[in-house]
């Protein structure tokens, strides 16, 4: 595997700008959108939970379970930019991530902030 089968973002030239901080240095929030989110539920196939369990009697990193998680994290920051874009944002501000068990089926991953409207000072 790969470094980029464990870790994610956005692309260098995203239309739709997603940061975790309040604000962005040297633009100006002219439009304050509201709060958007992006979420999936994925559940885990038989055959990772077997390995996770036998991995996990032994110690080390379940990479099988990690790069799935970064796939899930992926897919949730994709659809938060893609309700922040239909809303007219052009930034996510605060964004964060909240992650759940869902019902012993699968794992909740939610991403959140506040679209807003940016422009250079």
């Amino acid at each position: 595997m790969s470094i980029e089968d464990f870790g994610g973002g956005q692309a260098a030239q995203a239309d739709v700008l997603v940061v975790t901080t309040n604000d962005v240095p040297g633009f100006e929030v002219q439009q304050v959108i509201g709060e958007v989110f992006g979420l999936t539920v994925r559940s885990r196939h038989i055959g990772s939970q077997i390995g996770a369990g036998l991995k996990s009697m032994m110690g080390g990193e379940l990479k099988g379970l990690t790069k799935t998680l970064v796939q899930t994290r992926n897919q949730a920051m994709e659809r938060l930019v893609e309700q922040a874009r239909s809303r007219g944002a052009n930034a996510v501000l605060m964004m964060r991530f909240d992650v759940t068990e869902a019902a012993d089926l699968g794992t909740e991953v939610c991403a959140y902030g506040t679209a807003v409207v940016i422009a250079k000072k």
